[in-house]
């Protein structure tokens, strides 16, 4: 089975419902979604993009 993966950039108090329209739109079936957490000032952490990986059907 093939796989792809996306990249989707987000602010995570904003783009919930982009990430939603987004993730509907797949048509394959999401195995993962891995976000990439990063550390700001003050020891915050903060999401910058999450990695969707779409398993494609042939």
């Amino acid at each position: 089975m093939p796989y792809r993966v996306h990249r989707f950039d987000l602010r995570m108090s904003k783009d919930q419902g982009n990430l939603q329209r987004f993730l509907n739109s797949l048509r394959g079936e999401v195995i993962a979604v891995v976000p990439n957490v990063t550390m700001g000032p003050f020891w915050a952490h903060k999401v910058d993009f999450v990695l969707v990986v779409e398993k494609i059907e042939t």
